[in-house]
């Protein structure tokens, strides 16, 4: 079933069609990282603080000061749900609409296997697409730069695009729940469209109003306005776009050391220097754990929805 749902996949127009689209932006992307390389303007354009030791890693954070193009990184958080959401609509309500799933669970087969196939396949064209992409930039990124990458920026690219599945594949659930919980393509791809607009531009306005409606008077105490920026920062993190950008910005820039606000306490005696890719693994380690649990309780969720409904032949 999975083999058949992959070559589903890969046969379709639209996929066909997505790719297109980014690919021609992830070039785009690329492009706009080359002229910033060999204009000179990297560190006025990197807000990572990191060396030229990590130069190759700008690849894929740099963006030109005079293109107005993306970085590939802002690029893949952009487009890469679309690829999640185009995959997973209709995984269940367009076999329901067309009379085949009836037929399909009416053969030897487990109903959870039908779910999970539907899921495993797309994320199996998900990381394939990735990992190409990602590729991409780092075949060009040898070509243009004219030496290879060191080991730790090879496993914090291989780290970011792992994580970059994750968080597309939560996307991907979400779409599912929609599709079964919804009869017709066009309101669960709207449905799932409508959050990730939501999350992706809404909320950090909706975050930004509520910053100015309770913000603290700049006489305050210390530990007062520690809470409040404290709250704001959880209520970003509630978004899985906020999360995925502090992960991709921690290990794409080994520069950073700290996601939320700093005292002069912990300042006092800290040498200026790259993490390490161990710590800034643990700098990530509750986003990735809250973007993992997102997409567990999502395909859960579709899981059981998908095994209490009831299933009826179309006349």
């Amino acid at each position: 079933m999975v083999e058949k749902e992959c070559g589903d996949h890969f046969r379709s127009w639209r996929f066909g069609i997505l790719m297109a689209i980014i690919v021609l932006a992830c070039i785009g992307s690329i492009y706009a990282a080359v002229t910033a390389i060999r204009s000179g303007d990297a560190a006025a354009k990197d807000a990572s603080g990191t060396s030229d030791t990590f130069l190759f890693l700008k690849m894929y954070t740099l963006t030109s000061s005079s293109l107005a193009v993306p970085s590939f990184s802002t690029f893949l958080s952009w487009l890469g749900p679309l690829i999640g959401i185009t995959l997973g609509f209709d995984a269940v309500n367009s076999e329901r609409n067309k009379g085949t799933l009836g037929r399909l669970l009416s053969q030897p087969i487990y109903r959870d296997d039908f779910i999970k196939a539907k899921f495993v396949s797309a994320l199996f064209v998900i990381t394939v697409v990735v990992f190409s992409l990602g590729f991409l930039v780092m075949g060009l990124g040898l070509f243009t730069i004219g030496y290879p990458p060191t080991p730790e920026e090879f496993l914090r690219i291989i780290v970011f695009l792992l994580m970059a599945v994750i968080y597309i594949g939560f996307w991907l659930n979400l779409s599912i729940l929609f599709s079964i919980r919804f009869r017709q393509a066009a309101t669960s791809a709207l449905s799932s469209i409508a959050i990730w607009l939501f999350f992706t531009i809404f909320y950090s306005m909706i975050i930004n109003m509520i910053d100015s409606a309770t913000a603290v008077a700049q006489t305050a105490a210390p530990e007062t306005q520690l809470n409040h920026i404290n709250f704001i920062l959880t209520l970003n993190r509630i978004s899985p776009t906020e999360l995925f950008s502090e992960t991709i910005t921690t290990m794409l820039s080994p520069g950073v050391r700290s996601l939320g606000p700093l005292t002069m306490d912990q300042l006092v005696g800290a040498i200026a220097s790259p993490l390490s890719l161990g710590q800034s693994l643990l700098l990530i380690w509750p986003q990735l754990t809250g973007l993992l649990a997102a997409t567990i309780i999502c395909f859960g969720l579709s899981y059981v929805l998908f095994m209490r409904q009831e299933v009826r032949s179309r006349v």
